[in-house]
């Protein structure tokens, strides 16, 4: 590994280091500003690196860059009917313990005049937006990040002006093979027709071309038959006469797809850096929002295909999940790359934007003791209290996420296996860069 790629993965790790202090601050300033008594606010887990305390909270940073986390005060509530300056007794039964004794521990922090400052006692809502505020600020930062490649640096266009003309027709399954074109193999569309590189498409079919989604369009749906393409030669108009033909070809809005029987033709665009506009942005982030929701909902079936991958020696799939380790070789390939250093940077923080939207979304996921099982405890409590006003009924007692605790550890488990088979894979088997 060369000093360029350890650069990059420490370069990584640095900023997803501000990214989990941006996300706890997300945390920590709804909550100081609610009232609510903040003891710890943490980057990292394990022992402790360096801390500082200022006034009730202390601030550090710990050894294990995997998280971070902020402690606040009466995070669960008392049993009803319980002095909540006493402690009781440990109820029997295994979970029933467990329950008890996280319920004590929590109660052994609040010390005297300190009632007020509980976080379970917080309004609903106070309590929604406290945890909505870590997620929040990733996808601020994911927006922002986003925002300065697209705006700052610019991206690839395609533009509908002939970069090459394949000489022959290769099928997708032949090109993941790594096929070249053999005698055996039939000339395209555009090569018979007399197509040439920096020929610029001005119709097809009659029909105006004024993008290369336009011409990609129309050639797909056009399907296999003879055509009219208008291009400019050397600033010359002129008309190609072609008789696409029907292909299997990856779909455009998701790649992973083949649609069937498409048109084709043969040739690909020529790529312009073009800087985008901030409706662009929004547009792109709403397109990443979805297929990282998508993605998601798809993660055991991935998981399967990184356990494959890890020990059965499986190519490893492109947009499979990885952990903060798989992500910093990815940071240090960048960095290691015969690229402009321009790309560099661009490349750097399109990977931190990344980041920070999975991370953002991973943690909307409604379990504890994920962001998102905070905020439906505090969203259940609402709806529960809304109901009892609406029914003119006593209000509810605050809801007792104590009784999710076993829950809780089951999902705990899973995510430390999860990052840990992640992990592995990510040294033995990690995503490569294409090229």
């Amino acid at each position: 590994m060369s000093w360029l790629a350890v650069a990059g993965f420490l370069i990584f790790f640095v900023g997803l280091a501000a990214s989990i202090a941006l996300h706890e601050l997300g945390h920590l300033v709804p909550a100081k500003f609610f009232g609510v008594k903040v003891t710890q606010y943490m980057v990292g887990f394990g022992p402790t690196m360096w801390s500082r305390r200022r006034g009730d909270t202390e601030y550090g940073l710990k050894w294990i860059p995997l998280g971070g986390y902020i402690r606040m005060i009466g995070a669960l509530p008392p049993r009803p009917n319980d002095d909540p300056n006493k402690l009781r007794n440990i109820s029997t039964g295994p979970w029933q313990a467990l329950i008890e004794s996280a319920r004590q521990a929590a109660l052994e922090e609040v010390k005297p005049g300190d009632a007020d400052r509980v976080l379970y006692r917080k309004p609903w809502w106070q309590k929604v937006v406290i945890f909505i505020g870590g997620p929040a600020m990733n996808f601020v930062l994911a927006f922002v990040l986003f925002a300065i490649v697209l705006m700052g640096f610019g991206i690839s266009v395609p533009k509908p002006v002939v970069a090459e003309v394949s000489k022959c027709v290769v099928t997708v399954a032949e090109q993941e093979k790594g096929q070249q074109c053999t005698p055996a193999h039939r000339s395209t569309p555009a090569a018979l027709a007399g197509l040439r590189a920096k020929d610029k498409i001005v119709s097809f079919g009659g029909r105006p071309v004024n993008s290369w989604d336009d011409a990609s369009t129309l050639i797909r749906t056009h399907g296999a038959g003879p055509v009219a393409i208008g291009i400019q030669r050397d600033g010359r108009p002129m008309t190609l006469n072609a008789t696409l033909i029907a292909q299997d070809r990856p779909s455009l809005d998701d790649p992973e797809k083949l649609d069937k029987n498409v048109g084709f033709l043969g040739v690909s665009p020529t790529l312009v850096v073009e800087k985008q506009g901030l409706g662009y942005v929004v547009g792109a982030m709403a397109d990443l929002v979805r297929r990282t929701g998508s993605a998601l909902l798809q993660l055991p079936q991935r998981l399967v295909g990184v356990w494959q991958a890890a020990f059965g020696g499986a190519e490893r799939d492109l947009n499979s999940p990885q952990s903060v380790v798989g992500a910093g070789r990815l940071g240090g390939a960048i960095a290691a790359a015969a690229i402009p250093l321009e790309n560099k940077i661009a490349g750097f923080i399109q990977l931190l934007a990344g980041f920070n939207l999975a991370i953002g979304m991973f943690n909307l996921i409604p379990l504890m003791p994920l962001d998102g099982g905070q905020i439906a405890g505090g969203l259940w409590e609402g709806i529960k209290r809304g109901y009892a006003r609406v029914r003119r009924r006593p209000m509810p007692g605050h809801v007792d996420i104590a009784k999710a605790l076993p829950l809780t550890y089951t999902v705990a488990i899973f995510l430390i296996a999860m990052s840990s088979l992640l992990i592995y894979a990510d040294i033995v088997n990690p995503i490569r860069l294409p090229g």
